[in-house]
């Protein structure tokens, strides 16, 4: 606990005098609120508004919870099969790579032509962002296996399937949390782009309703939840990386 708090004290510490200095500018300057609130003014107005706000994140929360689980297990299923499958990764492999240069907020307009206006664009386009980076991630894992342990396998009879599932597969587990940690923010982003183009509720919609009647201290109020809800999503990631590699030995100050 000790080491836990030695390393989240100076990013607090820095956190609370940024936050200082916007209160204090606000102050010095007379700021008006729909320029730019202070964070009493955001946190006062997201306590007013604070049922409504917590119905908006709860929506947000739900969808980015399913989108990322669904992403996880995509990314990782793509990520098995373009290593297991011969040639598949050498084909496949820029073909993905392709296909996170379409911009999410062209794709979502044409997600909701051909599947709707309902859950399941929304699903498809959190999946869409989500699955890459830890397909990239688990690919780069399972490549990194240990030459003399795999030839040890293979002359005790091993094939293709059992080499996976017992040294490719475990050792790519640090590598596969390195996506996973990446994915979880571009989970919460996926929602919000999504809330923001077609949704009636979510921290989105909630956010794009305020920028309309230039609410801009809900606006912030919004963007802070975001920012919250990444850190928690990010925080349950790390939480479980260090129990699924807790038998691995850690390095000093970690």
């Amino acid at each position: 606990m000790g080491d836990k708090l030695r390393f989240a004290g100076p990013p607090l510490a820095v956190l609370f005098l940024l936050l200082l200095i916007w209160q204090g500018a606000v102050w010095l300057f007379e700021l008006e609120s729909w320029k730019l609130p202070g964070p009493v003014e955001i946190v006062r107005e997201a306590w007013t508004i604070g049922p409504r706000l917590m119905e908006h994140t709860w929506a947000t929360a739900q969808l980015a919870i399913i989108g990322f689980a669904a992403g996880a297990a995509t990314g990782m299923l793509v990520a098995a099969l373009l290593h297991l499958i011969p040639g598949a990764r050498a084909a496949l492999y820029p073909l993905l790579v392709l296909s996170q240069n379409i911009p999410t907020i062209v794709l979502y307009p044409l997600l909701m032509i051909w599947l709707g206006l309902g859950l399941l664009p929304k699903l498809v386009l959190i999946i869409l962002v989500c699955f890459f980076p830890i397909a990239v991630a688990m690919l780069s894992g399972l490549s990194q296996r240990d030459p003399r342990l795999a030839d040890y396998l293979a002359m005790i009879g091993a094939g293709k399937w059992r080499i996976f599932r017992d040294l490719e597969l475990p050792g790519a587990v640090p590598y596969l949390f390195s996506g996973l940690k990446i994915a979880a923010a571009y989970s919460i982003t996926g929602v919000i782009v999504a809330e923001w183009l077609g949704a009636s509720r979510g921290i989105g919609y909630f956010i794009k309703l305020s920028y309309s009647g230039f609410l801009v201290t809900r606006v912030f109020a919004g963007v802070a939840i975001i920012v919250l809800l990444s850190l928690i999503v990010f925080g349950i990631i790390v939480a479980i990386e260090r129990w699924f590699t807790r038998w691995q030995p850690r390095k000093e100050g970690k």
